[in-house]
């Protein structure tokens, strides 16, 4: 039987480091491997467990992993030892890079994040197509002061584990661009804090220093970032197996299953399902355990 050998990566909060030498003795256990193969990346925080597994075990000993440890706020993710560390990151913005989703922040303004936020939810598990939701939305902001994108901008927070996942892959020379179905004024200036190579996003319509409802064509959505990100690659000659994807939502999955490492960060179940990696309790950090970086490698930024 043809067998690969594999990478059973283990991570967690960093906030609440709850790897501890016993747990992760038991999951080795449990996986019929000797404690002493473990690779600790993090202490308490990011284990590797090297598996030498057919295709047809593949998902059979994730799913029964998952199963045995379901209480735990761990995430178990089964990686190739092939080529893991990747050369290119692309990723989305809104609850991924950072915590909010801007739309949601701009409509308490005006007294409208339930409403908005309900559309941003339904796109977002792919209830409604991102297009005409996003168009929706934007309508319901005619009129709403220009001034106002400022004060949501300096709400905005990073997600954590953002500013050391940046530091660290640019400390390696990887090629990071940030695609988001979000705005400009928000997407430039965290692109330019980060130290993104490259930002797409949607530009909001704004006449006499006020949104006028309209985004200007055309729109970025699922399809845009998926071939932004086979443009990059093509720039770059690079194959799409040398690429990390990070999204959240529904128009997140192309670009995801398109890239060599697609994650499901924090996602809606949808995406979490889909994708072939999935982060749930980690912060972006995780991105980096999944490629092999050890503590001593990763740029560690507050």
């Amino acid at each position: 039987m043809n067998k690969k050998p594999y990478y059973l990566v283990l991570t967690c909060n960093p906030a609440s480091p709850v790897l501890t030498n016993e747990l992760v003795a038991r999951i080795s256990l449990h996986l019929g491997e000797q404690e002493e193969t473990v690779t600790c990346l993090n202490e308490g925080v990011a284990y590797e467990i090297p598996l030498n597994i057919s295709t047809s075990e593949f998902e059979n000993k994730i799913t029964a992993l998952r199963e045995n440890f379901s209480d735990l706020p761990v995430d178990f993710n089964l990686v190739s030892s092939e080529g893991r560390r990747k050369k290119l990151l692309i990723a989305d913005m809104e609850s991924t890079i950072i915590e909010q989703e801007c739309l949601d922040e701009l409509a308490d303004r005006l007294n409208l994040r339930n409403k908005i936020s309900d559309i941003t939810s339904r796109a977002m598990r792919g209830e409604i197509d991102f297009e005409p939701a996003l168009r929706e939305r934007v309508s319901l902001l005619a009129g709403l002061p220009a001034t106002s994108l400022q004060d949501v901008h300096d709400d905005l927070t990073l997600m954590p584990g953002a500013a050391t996942l940046l530091a660290t892959l640019k400390q390696n020379n990887v090629f990071c661009g940030l695609v988001s179905g979000g705005f400009s004024f928000f997407a430039d200036k965290i692109a330019a804090q980060l130290n993104f190579d490259a930002c797409h996003c949607n530009q909001l319509e704004i006449e006499a220093d006020h949104l006028t409802g309209k985004v200007i064509d055309p729109i970025l959505g699922r399809e845009a970032k998926a071939a932004r990100l086979q443009s990059w690659c093509d720039e770059k000659n690079l194959p799409a197996a040398e690429t990390l994807a990070v999204g959240d939502g529904s128009n997140d999955l192309d670009m995801l299953k398109l890239s060599g490492m697609g994650v499901a960060f924090r996602a809606k179940p949808l995406v979490a399902d889909a994708a072939d990696f999935s982060i749930v309790h980690g912060d972006l950090t995780a991105l980096l355990y999944l490629q092999g970086y050890q503590a001593e490698e990763i740029q560690f930024k507050s």
